[in-house]
């Protein structure tokens, strides 16, 4: 094991849930404003996952005011508090970006039993 391993070893965060491409989450992020701190929930469909130790990412997708919402997280990220799976999704494909063009009852997904 070199340097790095052992430095982003102790970054990791141990209590990440265990989720999938086309779950429904809800990931609870803390903003800042100022001075003070609150928690912000942004649910939605996990569209993608990528990398893996540190550098792991993944992103959520909502519809909000009949407007596509995309935000990527940073998995071992400080900010986030608790990931939520909602609902389990049931896909065929790693990345889910042909959910960007479809609309309304057409974008959803069947839920695994």
């Amino acid at each position: 094991m070199n340097l790095i391993d052992l430095v982003e070893e102790k970054q990791l965060k141990k209590d990440v849930d265990s989720f999938n491409v086309g779950d429904t989450v809800k990931v609870h992020v803390v903003i800042k404003e100022g001075e003070k701190q609150r928690i912000q929930i942004f649910q939605g469909n996990v569209i993608t996952k990528r990398g893996s130790g540190l550098g792991a990412s993944f992103t959520v997708r909502k519809i909000s005011f009949g407007i596509g919402v995309e935000r990527i997280f940073p998995l071992h990220s400080m900010m986030i508090k608790k990931i939520e799976v909602v609902r389990r999704g049931k896909v065929r494909r790693s990345k889910l970006y042909y959910l960007r063009e479809l609309k309304g009852k057409a974008a959803r997904l069947k839920e695994k039993r």
